[in-house]
């Protein structure tokens, strides 16, 4: 299993989001149609909107998906290689809530049919586990981030929007950095 690095501080991580700007989470680009880069800066714009008390729960928006850019094509992985990038950084409450954001696809697949996954997140469902049981939902539903992690999960669904325009990353650093301050 690869281990992955954790980040140091706001300029290392800003220089890694930089880094997502034509990185795609399919090494081949067959997953979703729009970069990293633009797709995370998509999340967490929805998540400032709908949550804008919960500035954690937005930059876990930012970063979770880094992990694709730390260890391309694993998407199994990905959420557990970002979650443990930021851990240091940002706090174990944005790391849990990018860890978490797989199981929240695999509870929504489960519990609503008609939730709206990408083809590429159809695709990846299956070796992510699939749907969640009956019981592995009820462990879930009990998770005191049950509610974040479902919120960022529903933001990583909507925020593949090819052309929309978002704010640029450098609009992101104070948020970064308060949140970085307070873990």
């Amino acid at each position: 299993m690869p281990t992955v690095s954790p980040l140091r501080s706001v300029d290392e991580l800003m220089g890694l989001l930089a880094d997502c700007a034509d990185a795609w989470d399919a090494p081949d680009r067959s997953g979703d149609p729009v970069d990293l880069l633009d797709h995370d800066r998509q999340c967490a714009e929805l998540l400032r909107r709908d949550h804008p008390g919960d500035e954690q729960l937005q930059i876990a928006g930012l970063v979770h998906d880094i992990g694709h850019l730390l260890v391309p094509g694993d998407d199994a992985g990905h959420g557990r290689h970002g979650a443990d990038a930021v851990r240091g950084l940002l706090g174990e409450r944005v790391a849990r809530l990018v860890a978490l954001h797989i199981p929240a696809k695999r509870y929504l697949a489960g519990t609503n049919p008609a939730h709206d996954l990408s083809p590429a997140s159809r695709r990846t469902l299956i070796t992510q586990g699939g749907a969640m049981t009956a019981a592995e939902r009820a462990v879930f539903e009990a998770d005191p981030d049950f509610a974040a992690a479902l919120a960022l999960r529903r933001a990583d669904d909507a925020g593949k929007v090819v052309g929309l325009a978002v704010v640029a990353l450098a609009t992101w650093r104070d948020t970064v950095e308060r949140v970085a301050a307070g873990r």
